[in-house]
């Protein structure tokens, strides 16, 4: 005996499952797979706080020398890590030593000269507090000396300079780091002020994060929060707010809007949010590259 409807394969009867009842399975998955949907992202709304207008941020500087002169060494690459204190440019430093050497040799001279007028200065103390010599005799040694001794703590000034030009041939780093940027080579004329290593330090990372005005009532400092950064797959990082700016984003901008026209139009503005990392290793740090695009997600509770 045969069915329409279905067919029997070792003993055991398989029936067909018409369009229809498919159809209406499938807009049952749908339809659950949506409400699951809709329950995450109002979860994820009142649970947190979100945006991806996010950046790392750390402590840079281009570093510049404070003397001019021909570059004679340079110790780094782009991206080398190196230590405080590190010798990172070299300056031709013969000028700057002969010229401490020809100081050092008019403060020695001049030593002598203040040595014998301090003396004087001191027997004619003597001598006037024994009435042994008038007023005016008391005041010319005292003008001399006191003549001699400013010629000689400006000397010494110009030692110090010296001393301090010399030490300012060498280009150091400031702190434990990375170097971003290289545009020292052997042979350039280095001039002062102008920068030759872009230096990033290795310390310390953050996040500015800029969110809606309109979500700002979510934000709150010391609030939780995880990062995720884009180039950094599968690893979320910790943190906290540690600061709200006082201002938008727009506030300081070279050309800011001006909203007194007719033809204002509103928009939302958005305020930046310093995000502290916590506990990051050395090696977290090093791939936490200043400028990544990252998310911040504010715990609200």
């Amino acid at each position: 005996m045969s069915l329409s409807t279905g067919s029997t394969v070792g003993g055991n009867e398989k029936l067909a499952v018409s369009p229809e009842a498919k159809k209406k399975r499938l807009m049952v998955a749908i339809g659950g797979v949506t409400a699951l949907i809709a329950i995450y992202m109002t979860a994820q709304f009142l649970l947190y706080v979100t945006t991806d207008n996010a950046q790392i941020e750390a402590h840079s500087v281009m570093l510049a020398p404070k003397v001019s002169g021909f570059v004679t060494v340079v110790n780094v690459v782009e991206g080398q890590r190196v230590k405080s204190g590190d010798v990172l440019v070299q300056l031709d430093e013969r000028d700057y030593r002969n010229t401490l050497k020809q100081m050092q040799g008019e403060l020695a001279s001049f030593e002598a000269k203040r040595r014998d007028a301090e003396r004087n200065f001191g027997r004619m103390s003597q001598l006037f507090k024994s009435e042994a010599i008038s007023n005016q005799q008391y005041d010319q040694a005292s003008a001399g000396y006191q003549e001699i001794k400013a010629k000689y703590d400006a000397i010494a000034a110009q030692v110090a300079q010296a001393e301090l030009n010399l030490a300012n041939t060498k280009i150091v780093a400031p702190s434990d780091g990375f170097i971003a940027r290289r545009s020292a080579n052997i042979g350039q004329l280095a001039v002062q002020g102008v920068p030759l290593v872009g230096f990033v330090d290795g310390q310390e990372r953050w996040v500015i994060a800029n969110f809606k005005e309109t979500e700002l009532e979510g934000v709150k400092i010391g609030k939780d929060v995880d990062v995720k950064v884009d180039a950094i797959s599968g690893k979320t990082f910790k943190g906290h707010v540690e600061s709200i700016s006082a201002a938008t984003g727009a506030t300081f901008t070279l050309l800011p809007p001006d909203n007194a026209t007719g033809n204002f139009t509103k928009v939302v503005q958005r305020v930046p949010v310093r995000i502290k990392l916590d506990s990051l290793t050395a090696d977290e740090i090093e791939s936490l590259r200043a400028g990544l695009s990252a998310e911040a997600k504010v715990h609200r509770h």
